[in-house]
């Protein structure tokens, strides 16, 4: 039976190996999946908590504000591969519909840590972390049906 899936699923007839099941999410248990999930978003709450923490250290305080939130942040978005897997989760990244919110996301992610470590600028790593933050939950309610007109209109009734 297990054979007839994968020819009609279009995988060869020949075990995939261990690391097609990586690739594939769909072959961990639900279990599984979910106990990833929380433990990649868990780090990352973790991280981000740790990098507020750290952000009253002298001198190096914001560097590593910077970037234990970044790292936290790319954590918290790796643990939604646990639930819809690698691939999918990249082709909902990039639909038409979030596909601004992702590439400043991304970007801000990349710039945050370019100012940490080669740049280095406090005050840069700093805007970039702000920027990061308000594009993450850009492209986060862009999974929620409506949520992005209802935010639009709010900013809308609050400004006029």
């Amino acid at each position: 039976m297990d054979k007839l899936k994968r020819v009609l699923s279009g995988r060869d007839a020949e075990d995939p190996g261990p690391l097609a099941e990586v690739v594939d999410a769909s072959s961990l248990s639900w279990s599984t999946r979910l106990k990833g999930f929380i433990a990649c978003f868990t780090l990352g709450v973790l991280c981000s908590i740790l990098g507020t923490g750290l952000l009253w250290v002298p001198r190096k305080g914001l560097l590593l504000f910077a970037v234990f939130y970044t790292l936290g942040n790319i954590s918290s978005i790796g643990s939604t591969v646990f639930l819809m897997g690698p691939m999918r989760q990249l082709k909902r990244m990039f639909e038409p519909t979030r596909l601004i919110a992702t590439i400043v996301m991304l970007l801000c992610l990349i710039l945050t840590l370019c100012a940490a470590f080669w740049w280095h600028n406090k005050g840069l790593a700093l805007i970039f972390c702000i920027l990061q933050f308000f594009a993450l939950a850009w492209y986060s309610i862009s999974y929620i049906p409506f949520a992005r007109d209802a935010v639009k209109k709010c900013f809308t009734v609050c400004l006029t």
